[in-house]
């Protein structure tokens, strides 16, 4: 997956003049980045008190809809079990992968009119993740606690004779039973040092009167007597509820995995139209009107981001005095530079990075 530059500068002469310097400056000659137009259409302006407003608003937003979408995939990861192909296949925006997505974005006129203000486009898009966060949720939890009651029963039929369930191993004539004086217990005994510590089962039958100092002495021989009691219809019922668990997760496995990719799809989509509002936001407070902006979306080659970096610099500092570059790698106590990265350009950072695998 990877890394976007969302970036927008003001149009000449227009907003083509715009776009053509910037491809000169990244792409021509130094193949410092790989450029696309970013297209946002005619958005309502509204007033220069909203737009302040929304700016802060909208940071918000953005953070917390970025939370939603990788909570999703994320989650889709688990249900997955980590196969990471499976995942990124999953993981589609629109049905095309993430990077066709963002690079040929077209705003979406049906979900997010644009004769509505920026203020309630906004809130469509806050209500549409809050929903999307809370049915992600419940809907976890459904299939954790399924997943959760299912993984106790089989970890119960594994593992060592000192704790698994003895169920399955035993049968019926093992056993005396109901006799009032007799009775058969289960012992586990080591075995030979030489055999690794691996241990045996072995039934003996004895009186009940008994017991006490049979598990005495056993106890002495480092011989663990393990409590259980020949129960047919206990263990009937815990087969069945074992069956019954695992078709209820495998029910419960495909709507769920479809679930999360119609949902995956929507939270990115949302996201990244946040973006786009934010870039509108910013660049009409900072370049001011009438709307004269060419936004621009570059994917930067990983070796030369630094150099781009100043590229972009040298390109718009002139739109800036005041905005030095911000080393995001510098450590200034107190200054969280996630969020306070400053250029003279319009910049919002896209990372297509969602998961992180085990």
């Amino acid at each position: 997956m990877t890394e976007f530059w969302l970036i927008s500068a003001p149009g000449e002469k227009t907003c083509q003049q715009t776009w053509d310097k910037l491809m000169v400056a990244t792409t021509r000659t130094n193949n410092l980045s790989v450029n696309n137009k970013f297209n946002i259409p005619d958005l309502k302006v509204g007033t220069l008190d909203v737009l302040v407003g929304l700016s802060d608003e909208l940071a918000k937003l953005d953070t917390f809809v970025e939370s939603v979408v990788k909570k999703v995939a994320q989650y889709m990861a688990d249900v997955l079990e980590d196969s990471r192909d499976k995942v990124q296949e999953n993981l589609l925006a629109n049905g095309v992968d993430l990077v066709t997505y963002i690079t040929r974005f077209q705003w979406d006129m049906a979900k997010y009119p644009i004769k509505q203000s920026l203020k309630n486009i906004s809130e469509i898009i806050s209500k549409q993740a809050a929903q999307i966060d809370n049915d992600l949720k419940a809907r976890a939890s459904a299939y954790n606690n399924l997943k959760g009651n299912l993984q106790n029963l089989e970890r119960k039929n594994a593992g060592s004779l000192l704790t698994r369930s003895l169920a399955d191993i035993v049968k019926k004539e093992d056993f005396v039973l109901d006799s009032e004086y007799l009775i058969t217990m289960l012992v586990v005994v080591p075995k030979l040092l030489f055999e690794d510590n691996d241990s045996g089962l072995f039934s003996v039958t004895l009186f009940r009167k008994a017991i006490d100092d049979f598990k005495h002495k056993a106890r002495e021989n480092k011989f663990t007597v393990r409590d259980f009691q020949y129960n047919e219809e206990e263990m009937k019922a815990d087969k069945e509820e074992m069956t019954r668990l695992s078709t209820d997760k495998k029910k419960q496995f495909g709507p769920l995995v479809r679930w999360l990719k119609v949902n995956f799809s929507e939270a990115f989509i949302a996201w990244i139209h946040i973006k786009a509002l934010r870039v509108f936001v910013e660049s009409v407070l900072r370049y001011g009107l009438p709307v004269n902006f060419q936004a621009m979306l570059l994917q930067p080659n990983k070796k030369n981001m630094k150099k781009l970096r100043e590229v972009l610099y040298d390109l718009y500092k002139h739109l800036d005095s005041s905005a030095a570059i911000i080393d995001a790698s510098m450590d200034i106590p107190g200054l969280n530079l996630s969020q306070q990265e400053y250029y003279p350009y319009v910049y919002y950072k896209i990372d297509c990075n969602l998961l992180d695998f085990k």
